[in-house]
């Protein structure tokens, strides 16, 4: 390609903070698919956070990108859906799939968008090298695309941190104004959201060598007094691991059916399970644990939660979904 940076390139990355740093660029932290673009005017290059290409999942957005960017360009985002309640993960998943025709469909009927945070080339410049805000800068006065909002007001970004998590945002990013673009280096601050429910165990999975128990699947009741499968916790040191087959062996559901009802449930098959060992031993619901989560996707945590202790004082029928914390959509055209 005739660029002034070739792909593949590793993406600048963040690591997770608690404490605000003062004085530096604030963004809403998008919660889709980290992508670098590489355009110079005739080849197009869409490549994933791990270096592989992309543009095959997102054929609306290599059609908008050949009609719409100035090449040569190398930029850097994130692909996100929009949908009725906000940013829609869900259905990015649903784009990885091996049917071109099924990926044509998905197109059309929940078109990605690209959302630009950082401009890394333009013409024959490397802009790499520059500080970040020059960058931003540049990449404001350019506007090639969407581009995140960005702000210097740490009280906006602490707004923007409770107001837009109803959006389906995954936190803030805090970036060094006068840093240079470094691939691969977690040189950039992540704040996230990071909350505690109690939880039900409907069962456990084994550790991949059977030593202990590998992570714990958690459970809420919903509305009906089901308890529906909401995600699991690995968060064990080996010593624990082992700690845990004495801990749970009296809760051992021998009974044939399983404890989670109705709805997704542990070990559902999945293009993203292909070749794991998806089994899992139920537990009866009796046992309760407290553990931290970022956010929620849906009826379920996005990520894996960390165990945190556990509750013999609390009744498992007390685990429902009322004890999470709701927090009100917000509209993303607000941020555009």
């Amino acid at each position: 390609m005739k660029l002034p940076l070739q792909p593949p390139i590793k993406p600048m990355l963040s690591a997770l903070s608690s404490n605000w740093p003062e004085g530096f660029l604030y963004e809403p932290k998008w919660d889709g698919f980290r992508t670098l673009v590489f355009f110079d005017g005739e080849d197009l290059f869409i490549q994933s956070r791990d270096c592989k290409p992309l543009g095959r999942y997102f054929p609306e957005l290599e059609e908008h990108f050949r009609k719409t960017l100035p090449g040569p360009i190398v930029l850097d985002g994130e692909i996100v859906i929009k949908g009725p309640q906000g940013l829609d993960f869900d259905a990015l998943l649903l784009r990885i799939h091996p049917a071109a025709s099924r990926i044509q469909k998905l197109a059309k009927e929940t078109p990605a968008t690209f959302v630009a945070f950082d401009l890394l080339a333009v013409g024959e410049e490397d802009l790499s090298g520059l500080p970040q805000k020059e960058r931003r800068r540049r990449l404001e006065e350019l506007r090639p695309c969407t581009i995140t909002p960005s702000t210097e007001d740490i009280e906006v970004a602490r707004d923007w941190f409770q107001r837009f998590e109803g959006a389906g945002f995954d936190g803030v990013i805090a970036k060094d104004p006068n840093l240079a673009y470094q691939p691969d280096v977690r040189s950039l601050v992540k704040l996230k959201h990071r909350r505690s429910a109690d939880c039900v165990l409907g069962g456990f999975r084994w550790a991949k060598d059977n030593k202990g128990v590998g992570s714990l699947l958690l459970g809420l009741y919903d509305s009906q007094g089901v308890l529906q499968h909401v995600g699991h916790t690995s968060s064990f040191k080996a010593k624990e691991k082992l700690e845990l087959v004495e801990t749970l062996k009296p809760y051992l559901d021998e009974s044939g059916e399983a404890s989670f009802g109705f709805g997704r449930t542990p070990g559902a098959p999945s293009r993203w399970s292909a070749g794991k060992d998806l089994s899992w031993q139920s537990l009866r619901p009796e046992l309760v644990c407290e553990v931290s989560y970022d956010h929620m996707q849906g009826d379920r945590f996005r990520h894996a939660a960390t165990f945190l202790r556990w509750r013999p004082d609390k009744p498992p029928a007390d685990c429902d979904y009322s004890q999470l914390e709701t927090v009100a959509p917000a509209e993303l055209q607000s941020l555009f």
